[in-house]
């Protein structure tokens, strides 16, 4: 069977190359920053390949696929151009140290997820990011070929979904992945006392700025930055005219500026799928700049949320179906 390349082109929007840089970059110093931390969540290089069946796909795929992007390989035992391809993506996953998940699915045991997917023959290679399947190539292609789609599924992951991967370290038990990193007291207190108590006065301007510098000197501060994703949202609405912003957004449905300010509003209501749905809907809408505007902004108030809460989960999935 000839590799079917399933190209990604076109996902990434050119008109978002500087933002999409920021975002690499950021991604890129969150990760050092918790290998530095001493692999806090940290997963062993076993822990990279998996295995996964239907019992355990919502679990070790979709919900895995909100932090780091999953792909999948359909084989089977008597498929002889699966036993070169496995070898080499089990490799590349080490190599890519935690930018992506291999889960390893055998067509003849999990008849069910192989139709899901629509696989016709095998191997056939396939990514989820933000619970969102992506087709990538069917055959077995070239370590070439297969590096470049690789490429271009973690610069997606980084670029669109803010995906920074797994931190892997290397001396750590397989199957024993820690929790998430907790600062430990030490020189940050002081600076977040002080952006906690610039909240209570109303001074977020001041919060912002004792967030920013905590994040400065460690950029994977849990703490720091949702205060500062909260301090940056309460900053944006302050002086706002709610009626007002309500009026332009219901008369400019296709406004990008509009929602994102109406978007705001709706969060600080507490009225968060409202948010969401608004900004996902204005993806749908818009093109180039703009469009990329508001994913960014949708971003950042998953970030205010916070990741793990279903609602950001559920709208991670319908961005992912709105860009793709």
């Amino acid at each position: 069977m000839q590799p079917r390349n399933m190209s990604m082109s076109g996902v990434v929007d050119l008109a978002a190359v500087k933002a999409a840089q920021e975002a690499k970059t950021k991604a890129e110093q969150t990760r050092a920053e918790a290998a530095r931390q001493g692999g806090a969540g940290a997963v062993s290089p076993a822990d990279l390949v998996i295995d996964v069946d239907e019992a355990g796909f919502e679990r070790d795929v979709l919900q895995r696929s909100a932090e780091v992007p999953v792909v999948i390989d359909f084989w089977a035992e008597w498929c002889q151009p699966c036993k070169q391809l496995s070898p080499v993506l089990e490799r590349l996953a080490v190599e890519y140290n935690g930018r992506f998940l291999l889960a390893k699915i055998d067509v003849d045991a999990n008849q069910m997820l192989m139709q899901q997917f629509g696989v016709q023959g095998i191997p056939a290679v396939f990514a989820v990011v933000a619970g969102q399947a992506l087709p990538l190539f069917q055959g077995a292609a070239g370590e070439e070929q297969i590096r470049g789609t690789l490429d271009q599924l973690v610069q997606v992951a980084e670029e669109r979904f803010g995906l920074t991967g797994l931190v892997v370290d290397p001396d750590a038990e397989p199957g024993a992945q820690t929790g998430p990193g907790v600062v430990p007291a030490g020189p940050y207190d002081a600076l977040l006392e002080a952006a906690v108590q610039a909240l209570d006065a109303g001074d977020f301007g001041g919060a912002v700025q004792a967030y920013k510098n905590v994040l400065s000197d460690d950029p994977a501060n849990s703490e720091a930055k949702l205060g500062l994703a909260q301090a940056e949202l309460l900053q944006r609405v302050q002086g706002m005219d709610p009626q007002q912003v309500r009026r332009d957004a219901a008369e400019k449905p296709a406004d990008a500026g509009a929602q994102i300010a109406a978007a705001d509003l709706d969060l600080v209501g507490g009225h968060v799928e409202d948010a969401f749905g608004r900004l996902i809907e204005t993806v749908q809408r818009t093109a180039g700049d703009d469009r990329d505007a508001v994913r960014r902004r949708l971003l950042e108030l998953f970030e205010v949320v916070g990741t793990d809460d279903p609602r950001v989960v559920g709208a991670r999935r319908a961005l992912a179906r709105a860009l793709f």
